[in-house]
């Protein structure tokens, strides 16, 4: 059993908490958890769990995610700014994060506003809005200038923003 801490920031080991659903073993109860998971999965390049846990209706939704374009990144830390219900009797969550990353050594961290929605019993990812990413510590760029956070060195408006 895994007794280090989990990736997400939640104080708990990684086993009694993402990696259970990573696993398939349990399903997320709020979209906080799902949330949490998802970034770890995000971490670990778990293409699988991030794309069974995207709901289907969303436009968004990738037929695969490509990790190649990220370069050397590394997540390193989870930050919940704000989250906005997403529990048992809640049908949508809306969640304000700050996920940090080092990418060639250098820290940063995006900031990121995402979307979810419970159906048939399970909470699902829809989609986010990137608010901002730049190097820790740095004045944030949050217009429609902002960098693209999948690392292509684009505008977001001229990437993954179209």
């Amino acid at each position: 059993m895994d007794n280090s801490s989990c990736l997400c920031g939640s104080g708990l080991n990684s086993a009694n908490c993402c990696q259970r659903f990573i696993a398939h073993k349990d399903h997320p109860t709020t979209a906080e958890a799902l949330m949490r998971s998802r970034f770890t999965a995000y971490a670990q390049k778990n293409e699988a769990y991030l794309l069974a846990t995207w709901d289907d209706a969303s436009t968004k939704k990738p037929k695969f995610i490509d990790f190649s374009k990220e370069g050397d990144v590394v997540w390193t830390q989870l930050d919940i700014i704000q989250c906005k219900k997403g529990a048992i009797n809640d049908k949508k969550g809306l969640i304000e994060f700050k996920a940090h990353y080092t990418l060639d050594g250098e820290p940063y961290v995006m900031h990121e506003i995402s979307r979810f929605v419970f159906k048939n019993g399970r909470w699902f990812y829809m989609d986010g809005l990137v608010k901002s990413v730049s190097r820790a510590n740095q004045q944030v760029n949050e217009g429609k200038n902002k960098p693209c956070p999948c690392g292509s060195g684009k505008k977001y408006k001229r990437c993954c923003g179209k």
